[in-house]
């Protein structure tokens, strides 16, 4: 029999989400979750890179409690007194140079601020700026321009009415699906020249910014040749491009990195971040250098729920915990110990494809054989839900569908870890 919550859920919701599973989260506890019927599960997806110190994490809860005891919302016609801290903070922890900070209420809200703010600078400085660059394969939010700026046409199909226009995509940074059998400092060097010459044969201020993942996150958990970012950036400044990084996924130390940016010492122009910044409560938003953010100017951008105190609150709890734990050296850690294990299994299983990622953000590629490297869609699916009946939560992605998403908090620990792999081990022999 289908849960109540399940039957309420097709009753009264628009049924428009993804595929779900049929289970019902009524409770947590680190890295665990609880159903409603008193099943526990490992999480090895972190609600999409969200819980990142785990599951109502005691600093966390305890900072929220203590907001929602002052009060809990006053809008942006007011100042309050935490949503500064915050900004501060950000100041403090992102590269150099990035110093102002605007708070919204999702990622995808931050990457539409980000590219308004971008447009904005562009038509200051007398470019029309009407073109932005994207990536091919890319996942960057489901709203009208976020939409139009995700490089996957499967999320954008029957909507092209939608979408907003003047969005060119550039290829994207796949390794593993090269053709031409380079190495990867070249096969960085051609993707970054290809997206070069698409900007050559834009007009001279047509382009107002480039945005991208510096790890594909739905898209497959694509993580660039180290060379790729950094020429990326010098391009951008030769063509007098904005650089906006989205960060969503990857920031707050998912990567090994408090932002994955750092692993190429690459400041971009502008920084998108959400998700695993707000320990289970919604908050985005974006940082850039004071000269780019004085091109907007009073009531230009405005949001009813940026800046809320108690989400605030509970980011500066999660960014406490993240540094005072060492969770940035923590993630790389766990993620080299977990890339090894998979690749020994990929050693005895054909079916892993590729093992890629960096900290505990790894994508495990599943094919039909090792040389066609034919997308084991079926197989990723079948391995998800069998995962789930042993007690797993884990992701599914990538540009096919065939791409294993393993991001667990960041607050695991290493025995349960060696658990679950273990079990995914034990059932690639079965399959």
């Amino acid at each position: 029999m289908p849960s109540k919550h399940i039957e309420l859920d097709y009753q009264y919701s628009v049924q428009c989400f993804p595929k779900r599973q049929d289970i019902v989260i009524t409770g947590s506890n680190g890295s665990k979750l609880i159903d409603d019927s008193g099943n526990e599960y490992l999480d090895l997806f972190s609600g999409i890179s969200v819980n990142n110190v785990g599951n109502n994490h005691p600093d966390v809860v305890k900072a929220i409690k203590n907001q929602v005891d002052r009060y809990m919302h006053v809008s942006n016609y007011y100042f309050n007194d935490v949503s500064p801290k915050l900004a501060e903070k950000m100041a403090h922890i992102t590269p150099n140079n990035l110093t102002r900070t605007y708070f919204s209420n999702s990622g995808t809200e931050a990457v539409d601020g980000a590219v308004k703010l971008a447009k904005k600078h562009s038509s200051i400085n007398n470019k029309s700026g009407h073109l932005l660059f994207s990536l091919e394969g890319s996942f960057h939010g489901r709203l009208s321009l976020t939409l139009g700026l995700t490089g996957q046409k499967k999320y954008r199909k029957l909507f092209d009415n939608y979408v907003y226009p003047g969005i060119i995509y550039g290829p994207a940074p796949y390794f593993y699906r090269d053709t031409e059998n380079l190495d990867e400092i070249d096969f960085g060097k051609k993707c970054a020249e290809n997206l070069d010459k698409l900007m050559s044969e834009c007009n001279e201020g047509d382009i107002s910014a480039l945005i991208i993942e510096p790890i594909f996150g739905e898209g497959g958990i694509i993580v660039p040749p180290d060379n790729y970012i950094p020429l990326l950036q010098r391009i951008c400044r030769s063509h007098d491009v904005l650089l906006i990084i989205d960060e969503v996924q990857t920031g707050i130390a998912r990567t090994g990195k408090m932002f994955c940016c750092e692993h190429w010492n690459v400041t971009p122009d502008i920084m998108t971040f959400a998700k695993g910044i707000g320990g289970g409560l919604p908050i985005g938003g974006f940082i850039t250098s004071d000269e780019i953010a004085s091109s907007f100017e009073e009531g230009d951008h405005f949001s009813t729920f940026g800046s809320n105190p108690v989400s605030c609150a509970s980011s500066l709890a999660v960014i406490d915990v993240v540094e005072k734990n060492n969770l940035s050296e923590r993630s790389e850690k766990l993620g080299n110990h977990v890339i090894r294990r998979l690749n020994e299994l990929s050693q005895k299983h054909s079916l892993i494809g590729d093992v890629r990622g960096k900290g505990l953000m790894i994508g495990i590629e599943l094919v039909t054989d090792t040389v066609s490297k034919n997308p084991a869609s079926q197989e990723a699916l079948l391995l998800k839900n069998k995962m789930l009946s042993n007690g797993f939560l884990i992701g599914l992605g990538g540009i096919f569908g065939n791409v294993l998403r393993f991001q667990p908090p960041l607050t695991i620990s290493m025995a349960d870890l060696d658990f679950a792999l273990d079990s995914f081990g034990n059932l690639l022999d079965d399959l």
